[in-house]
């Protein structure tokens, strides 16, 4: 099949997107440390992690906006560099994308609408309004929020098959970034499509995204989908003693004394005895947020690469 007749919106497409033992280094200091994940059409991903994990760095190698140094990427079968045909195909929304001086809001969202092949002119008029975007002012003198809140248009309005979002709500206050949040389920419950969402904003995403690839470091440290995840591990409170011992046979990622009382994340499925076991000796057994889960898998990674 010539790559003009593949349909990356076809049923048969799964997999669009995918890296293997992806590394990036400048100089001594490596970004990105040995990476590879799939991703697969018509999921919400959360690529997950702290400023500076290297989350921005990989899906910059994605879009062939930089080069790896080692490893593969491959975008809809294709290698993305120097490729126009997969890269028509994806909408990379930036952190803080640069646009000329003299270039005003209508002008960048008409550009968008001849450069993206399944851009909706109608949704993003709606968008336009939702986020009261002034079409005729100059970019350059939006405020930082209004910027961003630019990006989400034409990334919303894109319907690119593959559509990535780095951090795209700086500036943005909370009322703005759950519309976009909203916009972005609303729509992609009636236009299926794959999303990355780059994000530190861990408990605002945690309803919306459906994977979860969390970075560290330049290492992939989880890569679940959500459900699975909230059902890998449980926090569980109850009298120290019986804490300890229910705990003593998983791995514990964190604990705390509460007087005579413990709580403890422990790592791990549970079955349905078990659980009931836990409650038979008075343990209140609970999911964990993902926000908190994550948080603690990180440190739990980190303290035992010192030990």
């Amino acid at each position: 099949m010539s790559i003009h007749e593949f349909d990356p919106t076809g049923e048969g497409v799964r997999v669009v997107a995918s890296a293997h033992h992806l590394t990036k280094k400048f100089g001594s200091f490596t970004a990105v440390d040995d990476v590879s994940f799939e991703i697969e059409q018509n999921k919400i991903y959360g690529f997950l992690g702290r400023n500076g994990a290297g989350k921005t760095t990989v899906m910059q190698m994605m879009t062939a906006q930089m080069r790896q140094s080692a490893g593969e990427v491959s975008i809809f079968g294709h290698h993305p560099w120097e490729n126009p045909f997969p890269l028509s195909h994806v909408c990379f929304v930036k952190e803080s994308q640069k646009y000329p001086d003299d270039l005003k809001v209508k002008h960048a969202v008409s550009h968008a609408s001849h450069i993206l092949p399944h851009w909706d002119n109608d949704f993003a008029a709606e968008l336009l309004r939702d986020f009261d975007l002034p079409l005729g002012r100059k970019i350059k003198k939006l405020s930082r929020g209004m910027t961003s809140a630019l990006g989400i248009v034409i990334g919303l309005a894109s319907r690119a098959p593959l559509t990535l979002f780095d951090e795209p709500y700086l500036g943005l206050d909370a009322v703005s970034r759950h519309l976009f949040y909203d916009r972005l389920l609303a729509d992609y419950s009636e236009n299926p499509r794959t999303v990355i969402l780059s994000t530190h904003l861990i408990d605002e995403v945690s309803d919306l995204i459906e994977h979860v690839i969390l970075i560290d470091k330049g290492k992939i440290l989880l890569d679940a989908d959500s459900d699975d995840l909230r059902e890998s591990a449980f926090e569980i409170t109850g009298p120290t003693r019986v804490v300890d011992s229910f705990a003593s046979g998983h791995r514990t990622l964190r604990r705390t004394a509460l007087g005579a009382s413990a709580r403890a994340t422990i790592d791990g499925r549970l079955t349905d005895r078990q659980k009931s076991d836990g409650a038979a000796v008075g343990l209140t057994i609970e999911p964990v947020p993902l926000q908190q889960l994550i948080i603690e898998r990180t440190t739990a990674e980190a303290e035992e690469a010192v030990s």
